[in-house]
């Protein structure tokens, strides 16, 4: 009975070992043996991450995610871009099927329960695009208003904070979101001002209005514990080399959204 007993204990402590040894890596040494970054981006937010006419991403994000994989692997092609939404990004990277997001995200303290965030690499602020006949001035007048936000972003809080009334149309990306507006399916558009900028770019139709209603850092975001500690940490480094090199702000020059 005695020999059984410890023969049971002996299998239950190999089994043990054996999980152990299976035991899940942290983020970074994971990403270094496979040998390439995945990064969720947004391939709708122009100059952030969008597509060319050839159909291929690039933006300020992309670029920024290209310089994270250089530094980690000496080779800055080694990096998979997954394309992303405002909706969805989260639940991307929390179900493992990308490393980290570089996709006009946000610090909030909301986001903050679920995510861990990296040094700020961009200072965008909330603003109102609206079509160039309005009577509209100031976010005071969108009560009663039909008001587009894109799900997922942060546009909803300050319109509910501010114009409490007003009647939230949602959409799933900035492109049709942009097309709604003009074609007058609602009175404006709130999103990031370098959103807006580039959406209404070349276009007489539509006019920003002046005021800012929040200051909106854009960060890289990770799974939140101790896995993404050296990643979050490498990452960190990165962005604070950029910036005190003035590289970072070289960057944002090329996109043409210098602050």
């Amino acid at each position: 009975m005695f020999k059984k007993v410890f023969c049971a204990l002996l299998l239950f402590c190999l089994f043990l070992t054996g999980c152990s040894a299976r035991k899940p890596q942290d983020d970074y040494q994971a990403i270094k043996e496979r040998g390439k970054l995945i990064v969720g981006v947004r391939s709708d937010t122009r100059p952030f991450g969008y597509r060319n006419i050839e159909g291929k991403l690039q933006g300020y994000d992309i670029d920024l995610a290209r310089i994270i994989a250089k530094h980690i692997f000496t080779n800055m092609n080694a990096v998979e871009f997954v394309p992303v939404t405002a909706s969805n990004r989260i639940s991307m990277l929390n179900s493992s099927k990308v490393d980290m997001l570089i996709a006009t995200m946000s610090i909030t303290d909301q986001r903050r329960l679920v995510v861990d965030f990296s040094t700020p690499y961009y200072m965008a602020g909330q603003a109102i695009l609206v079509r160039n006949n309005t009577d509209i001035a100031s976010i005071r007048q969108l009560s009663g208003r039909r008001v587009i936000i894109v799900y997922g972003s942060t546009g909803e809080m300050s319109v509910r904070m501010n114009a409490p009334e007003a009647i939230i149309r949602g959409y799933k990306n900035y492109a049709h979101a942009y097309q709604a507006l003009k074609n007058g399916e609602a009175d404006a558009m709130i999103a990031d001002d370098t959103i807006l900028y580039n959406l209404a770019l070349d276009d007489p139709s539509v006019k920003i209005l002046d005021k800012r209603f929040s200051k909106e850092p854009y960060a890289v975001a990770f799974r939140k514990g101790k896995e993404s500690e050296k990643l979050r940490e490498s990452v960190n480094f990165t962005i604070e080399l950029l910036q005190h090199s003035g590289k970072l702000r070289d960057l944002q020059t090329k996109w043409g959204i210098k602050q």
